[in-house]
């Protein structure tokens, strides 16, 4: 039995012995991106906070870049244009940094095509958009993409001006949906 428990000390040293530091200077961490507030188009946009839920931050998207709120699409493309990149990237900033609000995508078609047809390219559409918004850093779980077809028309007169209005996705955030 003394032998056991003496080899026992002995193991449980030379383990204790082995966990100790190699006497190398530490290496400092990754810095840590400061996420409490971002500047869009010149806007200081602050994160939603327990005092003020969704007040300020929703107030930051009725005014400068993030007022837009439609992305237009070509005839029978669910293909994002260069022109709304930076808008999208705007509102992917912006969902970054409030982390609690959500958006509504709603996917809308003229009213060339079939009902079935634009309910589906409309969906496209919006799963387009959205999937933009998640590349671009906003969490899946704050977007939802729904298609109106042509059923939310912003214009009905029957010509290309009125049809290319038609061809948009709207982003609604909460409160607004």
């Amino acid at each position: 039995m003394n032998i056991r428990n003496g080899l026992m000390i002995v193991l449980g040293a030379t383990l204790i012995a082995g966990c100790g530091t190699t006497g190398e200077a530490e290496q400092p961490g990754a810095s840590v991106e400061d996420r409490s507030a971002r500047k869009i188009d010149g806007a200081e946009v602050k994160p939603v906070t327990a005092v003020d839920p969704m007040g300020a931050a929703l107030a930051a998207v009725k005014q400068g870049v993030l007022a837009k709120r439609s992305v237009f699409f070509d005839y029978d493309s669910y293909v994002i244009k260069d022109e709304f990149k930076s808008l999208v990237e705007a509102h992917a900033q912006f969902l970054v940094a409030n982390p609690k609000v959500k958006m509504l995508i709603q996917g809308n078609a003229d009213e060339r095509g079939s009902r079935e047809y634009n309910l589906a390219l409309g969906q496209k559409r919006a799963e387009a958009l959205k999937k933009m918004l998640s590349l671009l850093g906003a969490r899946e779980d704050q977007i939802e993409a729904v298609s109106l077809g042509e059923e939310k028309p912003r214009c009905s007169e029957g010509n290309e001006a009125c049809w290319s209005q038609n061809r948009r996705d709207d982003m609604l955030y909460t409160g607004e949906f």
